[in-house]
């Protein structure tokens, strides 16, 4: 009965859950601490510094950095492959577990969204870095002119300009399209300038039937047209290497080995994320450890997926021994061995063995180690890739070693706070919490008849509420 005093406690009940829920998922959006004024001023400090570096370097030229006859391609280069390599993590995880109901994905899947955006942001400048002369970026640009000069669409860069604005462009709509209902509890939770703020964004929901349904239906589509754009965007990145025909580059394989070690170091990003997001904002009961675990599942296959394509490649070029693509694979025995052993090691020797142990997997702390071990190990699997294949070519007279100087690890490290940067600034705007499909899962209601009356009853989904570990 809707008007039985039992109804009306029991909706009274659902309201103050949902208000305490709330209030939880949106303490960042409104209370602002000193730590987050701390941690925007330290990464704005070294992003102001990597800035300034980048701005030295176009004054003075290449020269400065340790790009030198063969290696012309470094840092940079390795760097544009993680960074895009780690924006697999958000909005392609985030499609498969939309698409398979995945019944705990409702806290992972807004902090790893944000993360896919924000890293195609970084990954997305640094082709600009590579640039020579970086003020005639326009020259890459499909724009009209009159003088009928049109960009070289044979060369990666322009593969990588139209793959990398694509994808940011179909990542920036997913996360908004999977904001909407968010933003409208935040504009009638809000007022003055916050209110306004909001009741822009939300686009006029209100929360009925036909809205969701047509959100139901715009979050499916979405989550099936990013799937393909995802693994395009990295076999694209792939091909920057393997249409050349410079050894040790000249694979088959390489699409596939991309976006299996895109998506591997992606999950191990998305646990980190996590991990931060759940100590910053007091998640503990909605990031729970059936979170992490099932994270850990997911990392710990891609780490076997990840070894399986790498011995595959090794064994190849083992067997066929062909002298020019051996002699790359040499010199990770010689003067690449730190890297190739901290790639091992990093990705495989550690993470998979902790990761195959349940008590690992439901600790946050201890999943940190291989999770941590793996972004490691995953950029120094990237520089592997790009520098010896250069170092090493067809002319043993013109081999080199190379090596970083100190003007790009600074604009690199500005590039890293840039992400940090703008992370940081979307938790305190924005919900970092798909605050709506938490509550939906998190608490379910339904009438119950108890005695003469009906009542309404308020259950906890199992799983979800279990204890913080």
């Amino acid at each position: 009965m809707s008007g039985s005093p039992g109804a009306a406690g029991g909706d009274h009940l659902a309201r103050t859950k949902e208000a305490e829920l709330f209030t939880r998922l949106s303490r960042g959006n409104l209370v602002t601490t000193w730590r987050w004024y701390l941690g925007v001023g330290v990464a704005g400090a070294v992003l102001l510094w990597g800035a300034v570096i980048f701005l030295y370097m176009a004054l003075k030229g290449m020269g400065v950095t340790g790009y030198n006859k063969p290696v012309f391609w470094g840092l940079y280069e390795a760097s544009l492959v993680f960074w895009i390599g780690l924006s697999h993590s958000g909005t392609l995880i985030s499609a498969i577990l939309r698409l398979t109901h995945a019944t705990w994905r409702a806290p992972v899947l807004r902090g790893a969204e944000a993360m896919t955006a924000f890293t195609l942001m970084v990954g997305g400048l640094i082709p600009i870095l590579h640039l020579g002369r970086n003020w005639r970026v326009y020259y890459a640009l499909p724009y009209p002119s009159s003088r009928e000069l049109w960009p070289n669409m044979r060369s990666p860069l322009m593969w990588d300009a139209m793959a990398i604005t694509t994808y940011l462009l179909g990542s920036l709509t997913f996360l908004y399209v999977g904001m909407v209902p968010d933003l409208a509890l935040l504009r009638d939770k809000s007022s003055g300038w916050r209110r306004r703020f909001y009741s822009a964004l939300s686009l006029g929901f209100r929360g009925t039937h036909a809205q969701w349904r047509r959100y139901h239906v715009a979050s499916t589509l979405f989550a099936i047209l990013i799937i393909p754009i995802a693994v395009s965007v990295h076999s694209i990145v792939s091909w920057d290497f393997a249409m050349a025909k410079t050894p040790g580059w000249h694979s088959t394989i390489f699409a596939p080995y991309f976006v299996v070690g895109a998506i591997f170091s992606g999950i191990a990003g998305v646990v980190i994320v996590m991990a931060i997001l759940r100590k910053a904002f007091r998640l503990q009961d909605v990031l729970t450890p059936l979170h992490f675990d099932n994270l850990g599942k997911l990392l710990c296959t891609m780490t076997l997926l990840w070894g399986y394509f790498y011995f595959t490649e090794f064994l190849t070029v083992w067997y066929n021994r062909n002298p020019e693509e051996w002699e790359v694979f040499a010199s990770y025995g010689g003067h690449y061995l730190p890297l190739f052993l901290t790639m091992v090691i990093c990705n495989f020797v550690i993470p998979f063995p902790m990761l195959c142990l349940r008590r690992v997997r439901r600790s946050v702390s201890l999943i940190l180690v291989p999770a941590c071990s793996i972004v490691i190990g995953m950029y120094a699997e990237r520089l592997l890739i790009v520098i010896p294949s250069l170092a090493r070519r067809n002319d043993p007279f013109i081999w080199a070693n190379y090596f970083p100087t100190w003007v790009e690890f600074s604009v690199m490290a500005g590039a890293a706070a840039m992400f940090v940067l703008l992370y940081m600034l979307f938790a305190k705007f924005f919900p970092i919490m798909a605050i709506s499909d938490i509550k939906e899962r998190l608490f379910h209601t339904t009438d119950r008849a108890i005695g003469g009356a009906t009542v309404e009853a308020i259950a906890q989904v199992e799983g979800e509420g279990e204890a913080r570990g």
